[in-house]
């Protein structure tokens, strides 16, 4: 991902600063700091980027989609509708808050459809956790629309798709809460690490309290901080803040590069009337870390995977995936948990053994992906181009 191709000194010299005080913890020694406060200078940085009123940044995506669902009092009981197609992470999340996930089909946006929310939406429905997949975005007005009628808070995952936007708003602004996700895979990475953002003051002022073990802030006498609610730790650290912020400030030179590279590509699949886009509801919201695109069928879709791996081209068949796609996840499925889940007490749990979503699965066997670089040099772009063509042609032929 781009953010692995641009490590360089802007993130040491962030590193070097939290290094140089001697704390790494994101909270208090304030004497020794010299004013060093990587975690805050990022949630500030972030909520002007998103256009958001509040950051939190913490330990992971995971423990973002965690403080997401308990900061919107998601618990106990509570049928979470998601996704068959996400890195597993977002359900994870649900099922550690003690609450069921429903899971909804979803269409050619390659995200959860309205249609499919409506047909997953029961009496015990509290919330839609969407995941905003690969660089774009579902369609949001009709799913904002569908959540509105039925009185559904929407939780938005937008991890994958950082940078992207709908109608002129960043994604991350649609949901009630957002999480991100600055693993080693996503578009900025500081190896591991996370944020929730949101608008809501109260939302906020859970976040930092519980992913911090209750703690309010207040004074900057860290002992004497009391504790109003109880809570966890998802802390994230001023190192792993330090190498973020350093990531931030490029991702806008990310995003350009980006588009301009899956452009040259998208011109070649056009070239061939069996390839379909991706349905994407704002073109020019699209942040281009992937390119996605369909075959007519699942056999057509399996040759041209099989001629872009000949040809050690980028390509992701996802129906076939161990992580990102239902069909695998034998550990859900079988609910294989080194504890007691809330979810195996519970009566009219979903049957996840037999999860039917034929309408992704039609979707899924169709789907090829191919990554998009930021550091590719026109040599490189044309050579890639050329390959593509002609691993498509002999697919195709």
């Amino acid at each position: 991902m781009a953010g692995t191709e641009l490590f360089g000194n802007e993130e040491r010299k962030e590193v070097m600063d939290v290094l140089e005080t001697g704390v790494l913890f994101r909270y208090g020694h304030d004497s020794q700091r010299n004013g060093v406060w990587k975690a805050k200078t990022f949630e500030q940085e972030f909520s002007t980027y998103l256009g958001v009123k509040h950051t939190h940044f913490c330990a992971s995506g995971t423990a973002a989609d965690s403080l997401s669902l308990a900061c919107c009092g998601i618990g106990y009981g509570d049928e979470v509708i998601v996704p068959p197609y996400t890195f597993i992470a977002p359900i994870e999340a649900v099922l550690l808050a003690g609450a069921i996930p429903v899971f909804a089909e979803i269409d050619e946006t390659l995200c959860i459809s309205p249609e499919g929310i409506e047909k997953a939406i029961t009496p015990r429905t509290r919330a839609v956790l969407i995941v905003q997949v690969f660089g774009s975005m579902g369609r949001m007005d009709e799913i904002l629309a569908v959540c509105q009628k039925h009185n559904l808070i929407l939780i938005e995952d937008a991890a994958p798709a950082l940078g992207g936007s709908y109608q002129g708003k960043m994604l991350g602004n649609f949901g009630k809460m957002s999480a991100f996700s600055f693993d080693y895979y996503k578009i900025i990475t500081a190896g591991e690490g996370g944020a929730v953002a949101t608008n809501d003051d109260d939302l906020y002022d859970r976040a930092h309290k519980y992913s911090d073990h209750g703690h309010d802030h207040i004074g900057n006498a860290r002992g004497a901080e009391q504790h109003p609610i109880l809570g966890y730790n998802f802390r994230g650290s001023e190192l792993g803040a330090a190498v973020v912020l350093a990531q931030l400030r490029k991702l806008p030179y990310m995003i350009e590069k980006q588009k301009a590279h899956q452009n040259i590509l998208k011109q070649v699949l056009m070239e061939f009337p069996e390839i379909r886009m991706r349905h994407v509801p704002d073109e020019a919201g699209d942040s281009a870390t992937f390119l996605s695109f369909f075959l007519p069928d699942a056999d057509q879709a399996t040759k041209v995977f099989d001629e872009f791996q000949k040809e050690d081209l980028s390509a992701s068949y996802w129906y076939r995936n161990n992580f990102h796609y239902h069909r695998q996840w034998g550990h859900l499925k079988e609910l294989k948990s080194i504890f007691n889940l809330p979810v195996m007490k519970m009566n009219n749990v979903p049957d996840y053994q037999n999860l039917q979503v034929p309408q992704s699965d039609a979707i899924m066997q169709r789907l090829m992906m191919t990554q998009i670089m930021v550091n590719w040099s026109v040599e490189e772009l044309n050579t890639l181009a050329s390959k593509m063509r002609s691993a498509i042609k002999k697919a195709l032929k």
